[in-house]
């Protein structure tokens, strides 16, 4: 799907009866939901929720990265609000679900360093609220994770790790091909078998049709959207597919809610840890320096795209 397609999705839910009609056929099919009555309701804070989630992404672009962690975690909690609304008519359902959801340490060691620090998922909060009600994932697949982990889940970041001699995905495809394709290589980093590889990846594929052996060539259907899989498999924004070619990073998780955790910390650290954060955007002296930059280039387009992408997923534009 085209960004400028997603951009338009944005502009055509800034009124009030586009807004209540894309959210009635939303909720028409959700049962024990008055789906006019609710669709007028929500209207109107649906629509705020986008074009402020946007507003924020537009300001950070223009502005130092010294403040672009805190409009873009705050933009994409708004977009994400925005896109829970159109699944969950009653949503905040309670106060409990207002909170982040996750927490990062409070003091900060001795030498910190950004790529090897970690956030800590809540049981409650938006953060495993939104894993739940959008995602399907009750059960988080960890219950700490360091932000070096999260970095090497995003397909546009893998070429900075291979500056440094670590390659953490590889390309195994695209989002129109018909199939996609496996080094052998992945056998050994992930201690099995072909058969046992194979019965690890087939739940998060549409539809396997078949496997060559000899070059580990999966034939799949792609009929449905690619980009609704939970990792992991990651989508690169030229399309590519990606994989992760170490088994510690096969994790259960999209990439809307790797950003989620890596702009919540980046946003803390911003705020709260003001001379570690100048010193990082003046001395440049650390090695998180290219990380975090390239990271907030990244973000700033691909989650309002992602979103979006989901956005125009949920309603059927042909009727």
């Amino acid at each position: 799907m085209l960004h400028k397609e997603i951009d338009s999705l944005y502009v055509y839910l800034q009124s009030q009866q586009t807004a209540q009609k894309y959210l009635f056929e939303c909720y028409k099919n959700i049962d024990g939901i008055d789906a006019e009555t609710k669709s007028y309701q929500n209207c109107n804070v649906f629509m705020y929720y986008l074009d402020h989630g946007i507003q924020f992404y537009e300001s950070g672009k223009k502005l130092d990265p010294l403040m672009q962690p805190i409009l873009y975690f705050y933009g994409m909690v708004h977009l994400i609000k925005g896109l829970l609304l159109t699944k969950r008519p009653n949503y905040p359902e309670s106060t409990t679900v207002l909170a982040h959801g996750v927490s990062a340490r409070k003091r900060k060691k001795k030498n910190y360093t950004f790529i090897e620090d970690e956030v800590k998922v809540q049981h409650n909060g938006l953060f495993p609220y939104l894993s739940e009600h959008l995602y399907s994932i009750k059960r988080m697949p960890f219950e700490k994770i360091t932000m070096k982990g999260l970095l090497s889940l995003i397909p546009e970041l893998s070429h900075l790790f291979q500056f440094q001699q670590q390659q953490k995905l590889v390309k195994v495809g695209h989002v129109n091909s018909d199939s996609l394709i496996f080094s052998k290589n992945l056998l050994d980093t992930y201690h099995l078998t072909e058969r046992a590889f194979i019965e690890r990846i087939k739940p998060y594929l549409p539809n396997i049709d078949g496997v060559n052996s000899e070059s580990l060539h999966v034939q799949v259907n792609l009929s449905s959207p690619f980009i609704d899989t939970v990792g992991p498999f990651f989508i690169h924004q030229d399309q590519s597919i990606y994989f992760p070619t170490e088994r510690e990073n096969f994790i259960s998780i999209t990439e809307v809610m790797v950003h989620y955790l890596l702009l919540y910390n980046l946003s803390m650290l911003s705020r709260y840890e003001a001379e570690w954060w100048g010193d990082l955007l003046h001395l440049k002296s650390e090695a998180d320096y290219p990380f975090i930059y390239e990271f907030l280039k990244v973000t700033s387009n691909k989650i309002p795209y992602l979103i979006g992408s989901e956005l125009y997923q949920s309603y059927d534009f042909s009727s």
